[in-house]
């Protein structure tokens, strides 16, 4: 079994950028820091607030959490053979997450620059287990997949100690709930779960300003996502190729399960009965199908990456975790040496009510599953979209915006962000030496606090 220990240190190490619109200013753009969680007078006081679902639902995978740290099991991690036990091996994992219909090749090129950029404290890991159709049965059985790989890869790997994920597309989501079940809270913090018979969403903002718990019992750094559908695609140009029309995105929720299975439903948040809150809204908080959040608020450093246009799969709003109101007219020109990376912008976290299920909701999604509208969708495309917001903005993240306006494919803006093929999508080169030099400014600030 790997030697885990947790380093028990506080982030305080700021990165020094420029503020939005100066271009080239700092190394990586605008962000005082990436080590933030939320924060909040109240935040010693445990609340909780309830879903006005009436469902009950027992979360199952609390032994993989043990399992990570006690026992050894034979699985398949077809990327990672054997044990590293030399002195000079890598001590920070980093796990790579495809998207939809997608394999470990994609990461080809990215892994390459990255081993290439940084060294050799990262074991880099290429996520197999979520491989083409397989991801059309379902975000929460993809994430339970994974994170069972996870486990198998730490219990392989002698001298692991810090943990990060770098996702793209669907892998975004795939890789959330992996760290929910992945999850292990400090003691210090662990605190009773929530009612069994009602849906409960804890005080987020005690659990996660802790910065308390660990991730397959290793130290987490970072989490990075690209071009991700944090919010779903439920409303207007959340999936891009359907051009904003309302007619076709009326018609592309009931379509959707068709095509791509349990994960369609629950992209368009349609899945599981009208009384019950969608996966993805479940997702935004900690309630008793797993500590979402606090999983997400246990990582130093969170990055969203979004294409501004030109992406036919993931809107913009959705993938950088932002309403419409919050979207801006992004720069044209890109910061130095980052090529198409437009702006990058930290958002510190925002106190809220938790997120809820009201019945006003229940009623719209009910009306959203069985008698599409324009008028029903975009209610409830409006009422699960600012919940689930409210759920995520009371954590830190950093928010890098990639424009490929001027890219000879700029159609392509979807692949090209994690570059899926060397010759078609070589214009996210740029992003890639971008989430580079990211990883390794936090794995220097983690190394050199752990060391103070």
């Amino acid at each position: 079994m790997a030697s885990t220990p947790l380093i028990n240190a506080r982030y305080g190490y700021l990165l020094r950028m420029g503020n939005r619109g100066e271009g080239s200013q700092g190394l990586l753009g605008s962000s005082p820091s990436c080590s933030s969680s939320s924060s909040s007078p109240n935040s010693d006081q445990r609340q909780g607030l309830s879903f006005s679902s009436g469902t009950n639902s027992t979360w199952t995978h609390q032994g993989l959490r043990a399992q990570a740290m006690s026992t050894t099991t034979h699985g398949k991690a077809t990327s990672c053979q054997g044990t590293w036990n030399t002195k000079n091996e890598p001590d920070h994992l980093l796990v790579l997450v495809h998207g939809i219909l997608a394999s470990p090749s994609d990461w080809t090129y990215f892994e390459a620059e990255l081993k290439r950029r940084l060294g050799r404290n990262f074991l880099i890991y290429a996520s197999s287990s979520n491989t083409f159709t397989k991801t059309f049965a379902g975000i929460d059985g993809a994430g339970k997949r994974l994170a069972d790989e996870v486990i198998q890869v730490v219990q392989k790997t002698e001298g692991l100690k810090r943990i990060s994920f770098l996702a793209h597309s669907l892998g975004g989501l795939f890789a959330r709930y992996a760290i929910s079940v992945l999850y292990s809270p400090n003691t210090l913090n662990d605190s009773q779960s929530g009612d069994p018979e009602n849906f409960t969403i804890e005080n987020s903002q005690t659990t996660s300003s802790s910065r308390g718990g660990m991730i397959a019992g290793l130290e987490p750094i970072n989490f990075i996502t690209l071009a991700t559908p944090h919010l779903g695609v439920r409303g207007r140009k959340q999936l891009p190729f359907l051009f904003g029309v309302p007619f076709l995105e009326k018609l592309a929720a009931p379509i959707a399960p068709i095509f791509v299975g349990r994960t369609g439903k629950q992209l368009f948040l349609t899945d599981d009965k009208s009384n019950k809150p969608p996966l993805l809204l479940r997702m935004s908080c900690d309630c008793e199908d797993g500590k979402f959040l606090s999983a997400l608020g246990s990582f130093t450093c969170r990055i969203v990456y979004a294409n501004v246009s030109y992406d036919h799969m993931v809107g913009w709003r959705t993938s950088s975790i932002r309403r419409e109101t919050e979207l801006f007219k992004p720069p044209r020109r890109s910061l130095d040496g980052y090529k198409h990376v437009v702006d990058v912008d930290y958002c510190p976290p925002v106190p809220s009510d938790n997120p809820h299920f009201p019945p006003q909701a229940a009623k719209a999604k009910e009306a959203a599953q069985k008698a599409p509208s324009t008028e029903n969708t975009v209610e409830y495309r409006e009422i699960m979209e600012e919940e689930m917001i409210r759920g995520l903005q009371q954590l830190g993240w950093k928010k890098v915006d990639i424009s490929f306006h001027s890219a000879f494919w700029p159609f392509f803006a979807h692949n090209n962000i994690h570059v899926k093929n060397e010759w078609l999508h070589n214009a996210g080169a740029g992003v890639v030496a971008h989430v580079a030099d990211s990883l390794r400014q936090q794995e220097s600030s983690s190394i050199l606090t752990a060391n103070l």
